[in-house]
Formats: structure tokens, C-alpha cells, sequence
């Protein structure tokens, strides 16, 4: 459901009791928890139970599970995710009592307003830039507050109001959110054709980035490395701050190394320090990352060294190249990825962090319009796995096309092994079969394919023993 944005933002400490609809999100409950966190009385329903409304709970935040109109009684403003019906009880309820109704990015807004905002955005890499940028800035001794699109476990949660007047905020742009924030600072990742479902065209995305930055009122970091941030640079100049390995940037990283172990490179300044970074996450645009991170920083006076100890810290988030276990010599992670620059990335450190083991991808297409548009694509990405098995394509808020399968994702893979893997439902249990010995197993995709690990972790233990990993 779209809902409009109100022509004026109030600030949470104004909007009276609060209840979110869809509220185990990644996004709601970043903003419930900061709003909980100001003093606000937050409550919040979601359709199924989980480990986020558990944490909610013990954090002193009530949650409902079901959406009924008797959740909304009583409450003065109401927050919905996008992806709640028009029919949906709590909508109906809302609308009928003339209640307060704001979509995510108005209650972001309102849980920051008075903040010193920092924005992260950009196609790939917002939630690993956005944690770093909040870890190195804490080692720098500025305790930011935050909101990060997935759980970070170094941090112990996805939000959080911290002393200073500081707030790092990870900014969507699917939706055209990001444009609502008006950041003091900013950081764009890359820009790479995306959510077109949204945009239709590549020059609408690609200038809805242009009026991103247009809303920052001071420096915005971006990588040069990038060529949709090379366009954006050609057209919006002024406040850009360049940083990347390969061309020409003002802010150059040099000696990258990727391992099983990690990553490494150095910074060099405009002022002539150079400076060593050491990351505890394998790949190289976790580098890219962190870079980024490093600079937006270093340009609000945070000493380097510091810097280079909270980019040290990051261990990973929530569905971001996360080990989840390991049996009989079989290794799981998983991952959100569901681009075909983002499947490349995850790729290619799996790869490194694989080493000689044979690599299994297990990859559900996101999106009928996504695959529709990149499926070739993350088929050739994909091809530089072992073994591929692609499930069915997980629809989320779309209908069904019968001209659009995953198959077109199979199709297009060369020169490996690749099986056409059906539901996820019981994909675990019919991939078990085919594993050996020393696999290293990962599972890609934003959907249901999250649980095709665990599961597995499960049945090797059944037969081998308990799992060494969560």
C-alpha cells in the first residue's frame, strides 16, 4: 500500500502513542526501537511471531501477532510498511478513526529530525557501509545513534539512540525514501540499475540519486570506482567527494588483498598520512565499504587510527555473508544478495573464503520484474560457482508470469553444474543427497531461501552429528 507523505514531519517526542503495522521488519523495527528509545509509547503488530518481536518484548515494546482493529485503539499515530494491504484490519481501523497514517520513511524522519543526519545510500552495500560507518565512528568516541537495515551482531541490535547529536541512517531508494531525509552528510555506494518495478526507467533511478544530492546540505562520499557514480559526479559536481582503488579519486586505497581470513588494504590522504586497514570480512567490496565509511568520517574530524579500529570490529550483519553453521566438514552461509552484482560479490568471496573446497550455490531468483530484466545475468554470475541449484522464483509482493521462471537463471549458466531446484520448501532435503564432504554451501537470495541453511544444518546433524555454528 502507498501512503502518502505529509507535508510537515513532527518530531516523535509530538506524535503521541505510535503503533507500527508490520513491525518484526528490518525497517519498522529499527524505527520502533529508536522511538521506544525517545520516550514514545510503541506498540507494533506483524502477521507471525518471531525472534525480532521477542526482542522487541524484552525491550519493553508492545507486539501483537495477527493485525486486528483492537490493535490500534487508543493509539494517535499509526506507521505502516509498504508492504500491508489497503484491506488490512489495522489500515481499515486507522483510516476510519482518522488516525495519523505515515509510511516508514515519514517515521524515520521523525524518530531523526533533530539529529545531525549522515546517509548512506546506493544500490548494494548500504547495511555494511552504514555499520561500519557507525562502528568506526564510535571507536572515534562520537556515539551515534543508528538504523541499519538488518541486525549487526558486533552492535547487538539494528538501532539504537546514542549521546551525541549524530545520526547514521541507512537510506532506501527503492521507494524513493532516501529523498525525504535531508541529510548533513552523505555517502552513495554505487549506482547500478535497480527496482525498476518502482522507477520504469534506468534515467528516472539514476536521477532520483541527482536529487538525493541535491537534499544534502554538506559533503557527499562516492565511489569513483563506480560508473553510475562517475555519471553522477559529471552532473552534480559540487560537494562530491571522490574515493576508490582503481581511477582517479580524491581519496585513493591501494594494496588490497583478500583472503580466507579477511581483507586489507591502505588509505592514502590528500595530507600525505597513509593509513592500514585491516577487516575481519573477506572481499573486496567489503573495501570498497569501508573505504567509503573511512573517508565520510575522516571529513568530520574523526582521527584515522581510531577509524581503522571500529572498521576492524565488523564481524558482518544479519544475512550479509553469514556463517551459519558448519557439519561433517560442510560449511553454510547465507546472504541477501539478489542482483547480479551483488551475486558476483558474494561470489567471488565465497570463493576466497572456499579456498580449493567445491562451492555450492543455492540461489532463489527475487521478483517476476527483476528476473524478467537480469535473470541472464545472475545465471553468468552465477556460473562461477561448482554447483548451482536455482529455486523457484520467490514472488513477495508480485503475481506470477508465466512467461517469467527461473528457468531463464538456468539457462544462462555455463560451464558448471546446475539443477533446476524446484520450492525451497524442500530444497534442503533433496540437495542433501548430492553434498560431500568439505562443501562450502551458499544460499543467496532476498526470499524464503534464508532457511534452506538451517535446515540443512539440521539434517546433516541427524546423520553426523551436532552443528558447530548457530
Amino acid at each position: 500500500m502507498k501512503i502518502a507523505v505529509p507535508h510537515e514531519v513532527l518530531s516523535a517526542d509530538q506524535l503521541g502513542s505510535v503503533h507500527f503495522i508490520g513491525i518484526g521488519g528490518a525497517g519498522l523495527s529499527g524505527i520502533a526501537r529508536l522511538m521506544h528509545q525517545q520516550g514514545v509509547a510503541v506498540s507494533g503488530s506483524d502477521q507471525n511471531d518471531s525472534k525480532i518481536l521477542d526482542a522487541l518484548r524484552a525491550e519493553g515494546i508492545e507486539c501483537f501477532v495477527g493485525h486486528r482493529a483492537a490493535n490500534v485503539a487508543g493509539r494517535d499515530t499509526v506507521i505502516a510498511s509498504t508492504a500491508v494491504g489497503e484491506d488490512n484490519p489495522e489500515i481499515v481501523a486507522t483510516l476510519a478513526a482518522g488516525l495519523r497514517l505515515w509510511p516508514r520513511s515519514t517515521g524515520l524522519m521523525s524518530a531523526m529530525l533533530r539529529d545531525t543526519r549522515i546517509a548512506v545510500a546506493g544500490t548494494h552495500g548500504k547495511t555494511t557501509t552504514t555499520a561500519m560507518l557507525t562502528l568506526a565512528m564510535q571507536a572515534a568516541g562520537v556515539d551515534v545513534s543508528f538504523a541499519i537495515g538488518a541486525e549487526v551482531p558486533v552492535l547487538g541490535t539494528n538501532a539504537r539512540r546514542g549521546t551525541s547529536e549524530v545520526m547514521v541512517v541507512e537510506s532506501d531508494e527503492s521507494d524513493g525514501a532516501f529523498l525525504h531525509y535531508a541529510p548533513h552528510a552523505a555517502i552513495i555506494t554505487n549506482i547500478d540499475a535497480d527496482h525498476l518495478d518502482s522507477w520504469n526507467t534506468v534515467e528516472a533511478y539514476e536521477e532520483a540519486f541527482a536529487r538525493f544530492v541535491d537534499s544534502v546540505s554538506g559533503d557527499v562520499v562516492v565511489c569513483a570506482d563506480d560508473p553510475g557514480c562517475q555519471r553522477l559526479k559529471a552532473v552534480r559536481p559540487d560537494r562530491i567527494v571522490t574515493v576508490g582503488f582503481a581511477g582517479e579519486a580524491d581519496v585513493r586505497g591501494r594494496d588490497l588483498v583478500v583472503s580466507a581470513e579477511g581483507t586489507t588494504f591502505s588509505v592514502d590522504l590528500p595530507d600525505g598520512q597513509s593509513h592500514e586497514i585491516s577487516l575481519a570480512v573477506s572481499g573486496a567490496h567489503y573495501a570498497v565499504d569501508a573505504l567509503l565509511a573511512f573517508v565520510c568520517a575522516w571529513r568530520r574530524g574523526a582521527d584515522p587510527q581510531a577509524l581503522a579500529r571500529g572498521l576492524a570490529s565488523y564481524t558482518g550483519a544479519s544475512r550479509r555473508m553469514e556463517f551459519k553453521g558448519e557439519v561433517a566438514q560442510i560449511s553454510v552461509t547465507d546472504s541477501y544478495a539478489h542482483h547480479p552484482t551483488e551475486i558476483a560479490a558474494d561470489v567471488a568471496a565465497a570463493r576466497a573464503i572456499a579456498g580449493d573446497r567445491r562451492l555450492v550455490v543455492v540461489f532463489q531468483p527475487h521478483l517476476v520484474s527483476r528476473t524478467k530484466i537480469f535473470g541472464e545475468r545472475m545465471g553468468r554470475e552465477l556460473s562461477a560457482a561448482d554447483v548451482v541449484w536455482v529455486a523457484d522464483i520467490y514472488l513477495a509482493r508480485e503475481e506470477p508470469d508465466p512467461s517469467v521462471s527461473s528457468q531463464l537463471v538456468v539457462n544462462a549458466i555455463a560451464g558448471t553444474d546446475v539443477t533446476a531446484g524446484g520450492s525451497v520448501s524442500d530444497l534442503a532435503e533433496r540437495l542433501l543427497p548430492h553434498l560431500r564432504s568439505g562443501d562450502y554451501v551458499l544460499t543467496l537470495g532476498a526470499g524464503d531461501v534464508t532457511t534452506v541453511g538451517p535446515r540443512l544444518l539440521e539434517l546433516l546433524a541427524e546423520t553426523q552429528g551436532e552443528p558447530r555454528g548457530r
